[in-house]
């Protein structure tokens, strides 16, 4: 019987690495396409020329969370993701009047790959801290 509980340990601590990684990967993640977003939203600005108030509107919004993200605030992720259906409803709107622009196409990508991206690592990380116990970092609240 205790070969059977070290097997089953066995295969907690291999479900535990692959949830790690997992979420590893989708924090890296997660950071590219917040970071593309936040350039695409800057270059948009800045290749309409837009005064200083249109840009604190685009990035503003981006920027809020970084805070929250640097200190893997799991509401900050899941407040995030509310926010990604913001630009994503703008970019959707500017992909039918300018098809062609890569600009937009960028966007869109990048806010599409952030909010599927964060979604998962706010999952995968939950259950990381659910599995740690109550010795966990609270960095979930």
């Amino acid at each position: 019987m205790s070969g059977t509980r070290s097997a089953c340990g066995a295969v907690v601590t291999a479900n535990a690495h692959v949830s790690a990684s997992r979420s590893s990967v989708a924090a890296r993640l997660t950071w590219l396409s917040w970071s593309a977003l936040l350039l695409q939203q800057s270059a948009d600005a800045w290749s309409h020329q837009a005064p200083w108030f249109i840009w604190v509107l685009k990035l503003l919004p981006l920027l809020l969370f970084l805070p929250g993200m640097l200190k893997d605030n799991l509401r900050s992720f899941i407040w995030l993701c509310f926010v990604c259906l913001g630009y994503f409803l703008i970019l959707v709107q500017r992909i039918f009047a300018q098809p062609d622009n890569l600009l937009v196409i960028g966007g869109l990508v990048a806010v599409v790959v952030l909010f599927i991206a964060a979604m998962l690592y706010v999952r995968w990380r939950a259950r990381e801290l659910r599995a740690s116990g109550p010795s966990g970092t609270g960095s979930g609240d």
